[in-house]
């Protein structure tokens, strides 16, 4: 097994639950679709027997492949050279880690991934692309989710004014059966509709129609992306014990690590995988945060010294081929410092589909071993219906509660609040841009390296269907900052009596809302017109202010 456990005081812990695992049989059991696994209760057990789909999504896969290239092929016949996938968490994470692993072949058509209500951002996916050339991918499981059908109604109509009658033919849509998308795909008169098996849950349907769609369209090769997949099945097996099994053995230390306080899992990842981290992160976050425990992924954080790190830190690198001298000779140091670390290294980026599978199965032992059921997200729910009733005060009133300028005195106070083994979280509902995103990296640097606390960054309304989870209801260690911005002319929502910056302000004050009712530690900033002279005070702040 190529993996490297340096698990240091936990290690006998480790071993005992391996063992432990081995005697309940668990990767048989797992491999059976044993529901029982996460827990005795009915209704918990019914949740789980539904979403345990995507451990045989691989192989089913396997056969439709050439169903799904030649839909690529068809497009690019078609006249489409780029396409845009509309989409949220479970179904827009994977497609962007494929196009941004693996790029775009030749001859293949260039994907755009829209997951931010921003009008900024939408504007900016509409500038960038041909009504004539754009395949849209319509994707959503549940066929309902806001965000999603604001996205298609806003493209659809922009098509339908170049092409008329004919715009659904550029159109294709990702969702289960019996869905309001499927009906609506078939009343606007869709290209194609990918129905994928009900049993798959968002977040782990990586390997399913929802991620393989998309790679389909770019030329990833998925034949290998698949034989990856089924051989991680084959190490990760139903016979295997769990000290040789990869899946389970890494789940298991996760877990183990998590119940004694190491439970901000950093990720580590050879920057040709880097773009994996997101979609980790996802999983992890959403999967076990809940009931007051679960993992706290932390993506994008660079390496620092290991003084830089509490005693909550457990890092998880993955590498591809040979170690980077640096990150290896970080790696040791960690390690030696009394850091858990565990590593492994794939061969090459094909090996993409392994590791979606081995996460998704880790991540079903970790929920195990933490007593959470890692197939529900309730309090991503109790998020939505704060959306809802957000918005509906808005057209009843036609405004919005007034939020604080950038208050250095309020953010001051906030840091403060931070204790070891918290975690600071941004919540950024801006439209991501390359500089804006350096300044709010910079920023979360500044509080890790003044604090020694882990750091998180989020860009909403993606997070809400992400790691929004794990900050409702998880530990209560984190302390959060949300941030909201003015960023030009609302943009109409065809259908609709708000437009997109109407439902992202609903959705940051639903978001403020779940986090006040559940007494978490949270300061909402706006940012108003000038966003980047109000990330710049903020970087003042936090350099001066972060407690050592």
């Amino acid at each position: 097994m190529n993996l490297r456990f340096a698990l240091g005081p936990v290690a006998k812990a480790f071993a005992a639950r391996l063992d432990a695992l081995d005697r309940m049989r668990f990767a048989e059991r797992l491999w059976g679709h044993d529901a029982s696994l996460w827990g005795g209760d009915p209704a918990r057990a019914r949740a789980a027997a539904s979403r345990l789909g995507w451990l045989d999504s691989p192989a089913q896969m396997v056969p439709r492949t050439g169903v799904l290239e030649e839909f690529a092929v068809e497009a690019g016949r078609r006249g489409f050279t780029h396409a845009v996938l509309l989409g949220m968490g479970g179904s827009s994470l994977a497609p962007e880690t494929l196009r941004l692993t693996f790029g775009v072949a030749p001859g293949f058509l260039d994907l755009a991934v829209l997951d931010n209500t921003s009008p900024a951002a939408v504007r900016s996916v509409t500038a960038a692309h041909d009504p004539r050339r754009t395949l849209f991918l319509v994707s959503s499981k549940s066929g309902g989710t806001l965000e999603v059908s604001c996205f298609e109604r806003h493209f659809f109509e922009w098509t339908r004014a170049v092409l008329g009658d004919a715009a659904g033919h550029s159109f294709a849509a990702i969702t289960d059966p019996g869905t309001p998308l499927e009906r609506l795909a078939a009343e606007r008169g869709y290209l194609r509709v990918f129905t994928n098996a009900p049993d798959i849950g968002g977040r782990y349907s990586a390997l399913s129609y929802f991620g393989l769609v998309p790679a389909a369209i770019t030329g990833v090769d998925l034949e290998a992306l698949l034989d990856g997949a089924l051989e991680e099945a084959r190490a990760s097996g139903a016979r295997v014990p769990a000290a040789a099994n990869p899946g389970v053995a890494l789940g298991a230390a996760l877990g183990e690590l998590a119940l004694a306080g190491r439970d901000k899992v950093t990720l580590v990842l050879d920057p040709r995988l880097a773009a994996l981290g997101g979609w980790i992160e996802q999983l992890l976050a959403e999967s076990t945060g809940k009931d007051g425990r679960g993992l706290v992924p932390v993506a994008d954080e660079p390496l620092a010294e290991p003084a830089a790190y509490g005693a909550d830190r457990v890092f998880v690198a993955v590498g591809v081929q040979a170690w980077e001298p640096a990150t290896a000779a970080a790696l040791d140091a960690l390690e030696h410092a009394g850091h858990p670390v565990v590593r492994w290294t794939r061969a090459g980026v094909d090996e993409l589909g392994a590791e979606f599978l081995r996460w998704e199965i880790a991540t079903a032992v970790a929920g195990a071993v933490l007593e959470v059921n890692p197939f529900d997200e309730p309090n991503v729910t109790e998020a939505k219906d704060a959306t809802r009733a957000a918005l509906e005060r808005f057209l009843a009133t036609g405004r919005f509660p007034a939020r604080s300028a950038p208050d250095p005195a309020a953010l001051a106070e906030q840091l403060a609040r931070l204790r070891p083994g918290d975690y600071f979280a941004i919540l950024a509902y801006l439209h991501r841009t390359p500089e804006r995103h350096a300044r709010l990296a910079r920023l979360r640097l500044a509080v890790r390296d003044r604090a020694r606390v882990a750091t998180t960054l989020g860009y909403g309304p993606r997070f809400l269907h992400s790691t929004g989870q794990l900050h409702k209801g998880g530990p209560d260690t984190g302390v959060f900052l949300q941030l909201t911005a003015d960023e030009g002319e609302d943009l109409p929502i065809p259908g609709e009596r708000y437009g997109f910056e109407a439902l992202r302000r609903a959705q940051a004050e639903g978001d403020l809302e779940v986090l006040e009712r559940r007494g978490r530690r949270v300061l909402h900033l706006h940012l108003g017109h000038e966003v980047e002279r109000g990330l710049e005070t903020l970087a003042g702040v936090l350099s001066s202010a972060t407690p050592a």
